[in-house]
């Protein structure tokens, strides 16, 4: 057999890749020259192979090795590489890592430079990095509008007031306008996102809800909520990484966390796509596996990773753009 090494492949945007992987109770290793994943079955070993050059990044759950050789091959494709806990919400809470899971980046010396050397340029401006936020707020917006009204919602059951979702995101956007700092950006989007919760509720008829972080215990909904927005967490690392941004250079979440841009990122469509799921999920039943793969479609069939990337591409151009020519 021929061995296929990872430069050899066609190299795929991005922007463009179809696969999130989380994977826990196995072996990844590199087997004639491609990444698979190990499983034992009594004692017979299943070998199933990671489509490395159409992924953007791995999660390696509960029970999981990974071998140098295999994370060497997943950096020349240019997968980020993550440990969580179970289900994909995170057991490293202690180690000071992005959004509390262990991201491994892959390295490359020609990444673009051009939105870092933007986005940089705006940052150390109060004012600047305030106007970021706000678009970045109302792109948020913009996408819950849009895929909340989505015929493959209503179909799945999730047929959501339209008059009242407007009515919420119209006065979100009159609020975030006039907001003069981040604090008043974070109270507004706390304010939206619990409002959000309320909507989604009445319109699956959840019964009683609220928001537990990291939960744990009997509700589903909360547990789903913690791990679709894992998913999104790896969407936002692979964005920033894409465009060359270091995830400390946050607009919204503070300048004192090493994870806050891919906080920043995430938002761009975490209530969009997961927030739905997690409570058409909960009432149907499903188990973790069903609803990871409800939102792992749902964020592809959204291009969400083009939507993160061109957002991101888009704020640093517009705002570095404002403060005119550069001396």
């Amino acid at each position: 057999m021929d061995v296929l090494a990872s430069s050899d492949l066609k190299t795929i945007l991005h922007s463009k890749r179809a696969n999130l992987y989380y994977l826990q109770h196995c072996r990844v290793l590199v087997k004639g020259g491609r990444v698979e994943y190990v499983t034992d079955q009594g004692k017979e070993s299943l070998y199933w192979n990671i489509p490395i050059a159409n992924t953007t990044s791995v999660l390696l759950g509960t029970g999981t090795s990974i071998t140098q050789a295999a994370m060497r091959e997943l950096a020349k494709a240019g997968v980020l590489v993550g440990f969580c806990g179970g289900g994909g919400t995170p057991l490293f809470s202690a180690n000071e890592v992005d959004v509390e899971v262990a991201w491994f980046s892959p390295q490359s010396e020609y990444r673009p430079t051009e939105y870092l050397q933007a986005w940089v340029r705006f940052w150390f401006d109060d004012a600047c990095r305030v106007e970021a936020a706000r678009l970045l707020q109302q792109r948020r917006l913009e996408r819950v509008r849009q895929q909340w009204s989505k015929r493959s919602l209503v179909a799945a059951g999730f047929a959501v007031n339209v008059e009242r979702l407007d009515a919420l995101l119209t006065a979100s956007a009159t609020r975030i306008q006039s907001s003069a700092d981040t604090t008043a950006l974070l109270t507004e989007e706390a304010r939206l996102t619990k409002a959000l919760f309320k909507l989604a509720v009445d319109t699956v008829g959840y019964g009683d809800f609220t928001r537990a972080k990291r939960g744990t215990g009997a509700d589903p909904a909360n547990r789903f909520l913690d791990h679709g927005n894992y998913l999104a967490y790896g969407l936002g690392a692979t964005a920033t990484w894409v465009l060359g941004l270091p995830h400390g250079l946050a607009v919204l979440h503070g300048k004192t966390r090493r994870g806050g841009l891919v906080f920043d990122a995430a938002d761009l469509v975490k209530d969009a796509s997961i927030l739905p799921q997690a409570f058409l999920s909960a009432m149907r039943g499903d188990e973790e596996a069903q609803f990871r793969r409800h939102c792992i479609e749902a964020l592809t069939r959204s291009e969400s990773l083009d939507f993160i990337i061109d957002s991101l591409k888009d704020i640093a151009l517009q705002v570095s753009g404002s403060m005119g020519p550069a001396q």
